[in-house]
């Protein structure tokens, strides 16, 4: 079948899912494959369950007209989402990025979404199969695109631009993410600077941090640009006002304080105050927005939980936002602080030495109890009373206290789930 007749099909859907288990009415299911799993095996018990077609790429599985047959399901996905893109007609914005890509995008939409119609990239499902879901859950009322883009290897941010085929977009930072698949930082680098690359080359907006010497040199001869800046009076200015908890911003004669805590969170206020001007959204919506913004699901959360108050950032980490998180947490003028730390992945070679640098780090700053957990983070030495290293969870949860009347920090990878922490304070 082809594109455009599949689309027409796609078009008397509400959406698309590639999960049996969450199957809506009137759906079309995409059969994906993975490495152990067949989506072809559930096509008929998605009908089943309420969708109105199904895509197959094994014939064996083509029980009704209700059954489409293609040569490969995510091919298909990809190519109908592009498709769908190019039928609404409707301004893209992508972002990339090493740290803070899924915030900042949250904080685009909200500003965005108070003059505008818009649909972004739910939660962080922004690879291949997770930019196509996003684009078909647009519609003929969407007015603007928010489309997050994550990368772990060389080439891969130049394949999503294919399929979405941005108008507009924006670089949070280069940090030591996903070492692992790029190699090294100027491997980050060159793999998050292709969404730039995909823009200059058909001439497309690029919003930008001007206080970044690496974005800054790589757009110099760009002219189809708009940037800020703290200091450099040619860009937008925002200022950063304070940071203990929570990030304050000035921009113009306005004051806005945000829930969001650390100053590593100042450039990504900073993004979405400079997209909303541009698309001439008032400073006090703008400001109405950021402020509304509650962060969630494991990331720079603060909850209280008795007389502690913690800090639940377990969302994901590498070294950069390791670093910015422990340093922003060092200079808060609570008195008794605790940092728990998980495993740092994705870092291949660099693993060793990276983790060392931040159980030092840790030493350095001289917080008062310090609990590095995984297996990476216990072969650390750090020579010092109030660091205890963990090989496992298991390990740590049958040494750990909970304290009182105690600030207490916890970061790592989504894979280590440190959120299981909070059920033990």
């Amino acid at each position: 079948m082809k594109i455009d007749q599949l689309h027409q099909l796609f078009l008397q859907c509400e959406k698309v899912n590639t999960d049996t288990r969450k199957i809506e009415q009137n759906s079309m299911f995409f059969a994906l494959k993975g490495s152990n799993f067949n989506g072809n095996v559930f096509a008929n018990q998605a009908l089943k369950n309420g969708a109105k077609y199904a895509i197959i790429d094994e014939e064996e599985y083509q029980t009704s007209n209700a059954t489409i047959l293609v040569e490969d399901v995510l091919l298909t996905l990809q190519q109908l989402a592009t498709y769908h893109r190019d039928y609404l007609k409707i301004p893209i914005l992508s972002l990339t990025g090493s740290n803070g890509k899924t915030t900042t995008k949250e904080l685009i939409n909200t500003v965005l979404s108070k003059k505008f119609k818009t649909v972004s990239t739910f939660g962080n499902l922004n690879n291949h199969i997770g930019v196509p879901l996003t684009l078909l859950s647009m519609n003929k009322e969407t007015e603007i695109g928010i489309v997050e883009m994550g990368a772990n290897h060389i080439k891969e941010i130049e394949f999503l631009c294919h399929i979405a085929k941005p108008d507009y977009g924006y670089i949070t930072n280069f940090g030591k993410a996903h070492l692992e698949g790029f190699g090294s930082i100027e491997g980050v680098i060159k793999g998050k600077t292709e969404l730039y690359d995909y823009l200059i080359k058909n001439d497309k907006h690029i919003f930008f941090n001007a206080d970044d010497d690496i974005q800054v040199n790589k757009l110099s001869p760009y002219i189809n640009k708009t940037g800020f800046s703290q200091l450099k009076s040619d860009y937008y200015t925002i200022k950063l006002i304070d940071a203990k908890p929570f990030v304050k911003i000035k921009i113009e004669d306005l004051i806005i304080t945000s829930n969001l805590i650390g100053k590593y969170n100042f450039t990504n206020l900073c993004a979405a105050v400079l997209i909303g001007k541009y698309f001439n959204i008032d400073p006090k919506e703008i400001k109405e927005g950021i402020e509304s913004y509650l962060p969630k699901n494991n990331r720079s959360q603060i909850i209280n939980k008795g007389n502690n108050k913690i800090i639940l950032d377990a969302y994901n980490a590498n070294p950069t936002s390791m670093e910015a998180a422990l340093t922003n947490f060092a200079n808060l003028n609570d008195k008794n602080k605790m940092v728990i730390l998980g495993d740092m992945f994705e870092l291949g070679n660099e693993s060793e030495k990276e983790h060392q640098i931040i159980s030092q780090l840790v030493k350095n700053l001289g917080l008062e109890t310090a609990y590095l957990v995984g297996e990476n983070f216990h072969k650390t030495k750090s020579n010092s009373n109030f660091v205890k290293t963990f090989k496992s969870f298991e390990d740590f949860k049958s040494d750990f206290k909970s304290p009182s009347h105690t600030t207490i920090l916890i970061k790592g990878s989504r894979g280590m789930a440190l959120e299981r922490i909070l059920e033990c304070i």
